[in-house]
Parts: C-alpha cells; structure tokens; sequence
C-alpha cells in the first residue's frame, strides 16, 4: 500500500514520509466498504442520543421554543440544553452528560415527541455510559435524581443548581432538610447543612426577613396619586397585508385552551353579579403598601380578594369541590389552591396559589410576586400550574366591570373581578358620599352548586372585603 500521509486507528500508526510500501495481514481483513485509512483524525467517542421522555401530566409532545446550544458547542452534566413548551407549562432541559453536541434533532417552534431523540452527544467512549433510559425530567436529571423524587417515602424538590451543588460537595439531598417552598431545597439549605458537616461559619442567608412596622416619623411615605384620569392610547402598529390566507397550528398554552374550554362546554353554568364598596380596604391597602415594600413585596388588592375567598370556602367548601367524569362523586378538596387568571404573551395562564387556607396575606402577595414574575418571562413550572381548585380572574387589569367566566375543570366555580371605580352611592343617612366600587361575576356549576349556595358565599367573601377588620376574626 503506497500512502502519501497515514493516520489510522488500527495497527498502523502514524506514519509520515513521502513514500512508504507497507504489508499488513490485519489491514487486508478489511473490505473495500470499511476504510481504514483516512487523511483526516477518526473521532473515538460514543454517539448517544438524548431522548425526550415523559415529563408528566399526560404531555405527549411539546414545542421547541430556543435551543441553547448549537451543533459542536460543549456540554457538561445539568447545562441548559433547550427551552420547550407544553400545553401546560415551560420546561428548560438539561443534559445528562458531558460531551460535544452533534446533531440537533428539531427546528425552533418544531414539535418534539416523548420517547424521540432530542439531541445527539459525543461523549468518552472510555468513561463508559450506560444505555440511556427514558428519563427525561424537568429540569433532567440522572436516573436517581429527580426534581420531584421519591426518597424514603417523601419527595425531594431542588433546582439543578442547588442539586449540582449537592452533587458537588458529595451530599445525599435525602439528608437535608427544605425551607423553601413546599419543603423545596434551596441553595442555602445545602450551605448550613455543609457548614454543620465542616463547622465552619456561613455568611448570613440573603432571604428576606420580617422587618418591624417602621415608627410614623420614619414611615415611607407613599407615591403621590396621579388623580388624572388616564386614557388608554391606541398602540400604532404596522399593518402587514401580503393578500394571501395564512395557517399556523394550535400550540402552547393556545392549544390547552382548546381542550379545557372544550370540556367546559359540557358543564352547565350558573351566573351570579354583585358589587362590592371596597371604600375600607382601599384605605387598609393604602397603610400597608408601603410596610409591605419595605419587606421586598408588591402588595396589590388581589392578595385580600384571595384570602377572603379561602376563609369563604371554609365555610362553602362545596365550591372547593371536584366532580367525577360519571357524576357520581363529590371530592372535597382539603388544600384551597387558588389560581389567578393572566394574561401574557403566550396566551391566557392560569398559576395557582398553594394552600392559602394557612398562608397570611402578606406570604399570599410573595408568592404572587413571584408567579406573575415567572409568568412574564413565560417560566412558570407545572407545579405552578396544575392543582388548582378555584379560581378569580381580574379583568379590571385591563377595563372590564362585568364578565361572563368559564369554569376551568375539574373545578366548579370561578369569579370575575372587575375594574374598582368611584362611583357616588348612599349612606345610612341618606347622605352621598364618595364610594369605591367594584363587581364581581360568579360563575358555578349548577350540577352540584345551586344558586343560593353561590348566593351566600359571595355575601360573605362581599362582607370581609367591605369590612377588611373582620377577617382579623377568622384568620389562622
């Protein structure tokens, strides 16, 4: 064999001269479809595809929303991957391996199918890899570690960093003890528990702290009111018209709506309207907004609407209820999960407050903050998503005073909150005086939910807005 230059990964090595006759028993085994000699490097890693698993909830596919990484970037284990989109929420997935990304299996705002390849790595094929599973998790995580994951019976919530730290510093997350949400393991979790392992001495945790009620010399004072009415003005956008029809396919949360207003359909609804003086509570918000700033937190009306309508369901818990598909059963649900309707640029969201029957108003308003910032960004979880058993929509956001909602199933009411408005009313004297106003549209499920049952339910969540000292009364 008569070769100019020579590499090979056979039994022939690296060979440079201009012109060298070489005789090998090993290199005539070879046909002529097997080349064993190459003028450029042979590539000795493992081709592994990463497959797109179950992430849950019954999603079978989701939509490419950014890719990360581009073909021959580098990876290493929990590096950002893509960014995909369910009919229910937004998922970010990370890699399982470390290696150099070949091949990108999807275009961006291209469907991605569970159980499909997602991504091909080049990884060392002499760390040895064990045939990838169908995990895919979200965020991914090895087959051990998964973001909700069953450990001892319990399950263990923690971001991929927080996880990677554990990984890191050879710590077991079954160990450790979550102060977050839901027992959710943060970063400073992991930091005391390796400060007790070590004994040695941490910083003080940056989370926010309880600060006292500031003395009235020292009170922040609040904005100045902007009393002027403020008239919307019309967004002047260019008008593209190309003359021909244009078809684009249901996705994302557009698509979700189709399958839950669908199955909306088949409940018969029952309306119910009231107005609600919220003269009080305007004045209490007023007082508290600037404490609450002080604490880091936005404090908005809606925070007061939610706990008044959980110490409500308290009372009614039949609106906190569920019905089977055969109409056979009532489930009462325990947890008041409340979710508040918004409206981003992916569409109509619908993220729920956990377990408001045990929250304060202040911690009500924080967890807030935080879902309407992550809706903003379009990064809310499934877990922000799912399990709700009641919902409030505030269309006053945007103008509306009356509103026709539809219930989100399972559940089996939904309100409607509309614009507050200064409107003249009188008083027990006869007097009139300056009045707060705001309407409320009910809507129940008239197979398990009669009319005065809703009736007397928004008499009492009326009855804590328009005396907001009352709810001191109830409160746990």
């Amino acid at each position: 064999v008569c070769i100019h230059r020579l590499r090979s990964c056979s039994s022939i090595r690296f060979i440079k001269s201009k012109y060298v006759c070489v005789f090998d028993k090993s290199a005539l085994k070879f046909s002529h479809q097997q080349r064993l000699f190459r003028t450029s490097a042979v590539s000795c890693g493992q081709i592994v595809q990463f497959k797109l698993s179950d992430i849950g909830e019954g999603i079978t596919e989701v939509t490419v929303k950014e890719w990360y990484i581009k073909e021959g970037d580098s990876v290493s284990q929990f590096d950002s991957i893509c960014e995909v989109q369910s009919d229910k929420a937004s998922v970010t997935i990370t890699s399982r391996y470390d290696g150099i990304i070949r091949k990108l299996h999807y275009n961006l705002d291209e469907i991605a199918y569970v159980g499909k390849p997602l991504v091909d790595i080049e990884i060392d094929a002499s760390k040895g890899v064990a045939p990838e599973e169908d995990v895919v998790e979200t965020p991914p995580m090895s087959h051990e570690e998964h973001t909700h994951q069953e450990i001892k019976g319990h399950k263990t919530l923690a971001t991929p960093a927080v996880r990677r730290l554990a990984m890191e510093n050879n710590i077991k997350l079954s160990e450790v003890v979550g102060t977050g949400k839901d027992n959710r393991i943060l970063k400073e979790d992991i930091l005391n528990y390796l400060a007790k392992q070590t004994g040695a001495i941490l910083p003080p945790s940056p989370k926010a702290e309880i600060v006292p009620p500031l003395p009235k010399s020292e009170t922040v004072p609040a904005a100045p009111k902007d009393k002027a009415r403020k008239i919307p003005v019309p967004v002047s956008r260019p008008i593209a018209f190309s003359g021909k029809d244009k078809t684009e396919p249901i996705t994302g949360f557009h698509k979700a709506m189709v399958k839950t207003m669908s199955a909306a359909l088949k409940i018969p609804h029952f309306g119910y309207c009231d107005e609600i003086d919220l003269t009080q509570l305007v004045q209490l918000r007023e007082e508290l907004k600037p404490l609450a700033q002080t604490r880091g937190v936005n404090l908005s009306f809606m925070p007061f609407f939610i706990k008044a309508a959980s110490l409500g369901l308290l009372q009614y818990p039949i609106l906190n209820a569920s019905l089977d598909e055969s109409c056979q059963n009532v489930t009462y649900k325990a947890s008041h999960n409340i979710g508040v309707a918004m409206d981003t640029e992916q569409g109509l969201i619908v993220p729920n407050v956990k377990n408001v029957q045990v929250c304060s108003v202040f911690e009500i308003a924080s967890e807030l903050n935080r879902l309407q910032s992550l809706g903003s960004a379009g990064q809310l979880g499934t877990n922000d998503l799912t399990g709700g058993t009641f919902t409030l929509s505030n269309i006053g956001t945007i103008g509306g005073t009356y509103a026709k909602p539809v219930i989100l199933p399972p559940e089996v009411a939904i309100g409607a909150l509309g614009k507050i408005q200064v409107l003249p009313r009188f008083n027990r004297k006869g007097e009139v005086f300056k009045a707060q106003i705001m309407n409320v549209s009910w809507s129940a499920d008239h197979r398990i939910i009669d009319g005065a049952t809703m009736a007397r339910f928004s008499n009492l969540w009326k009855s804590y807005l328009e005396n907001p000292a009352s709810m001191l009364l109830d409160l746990k």
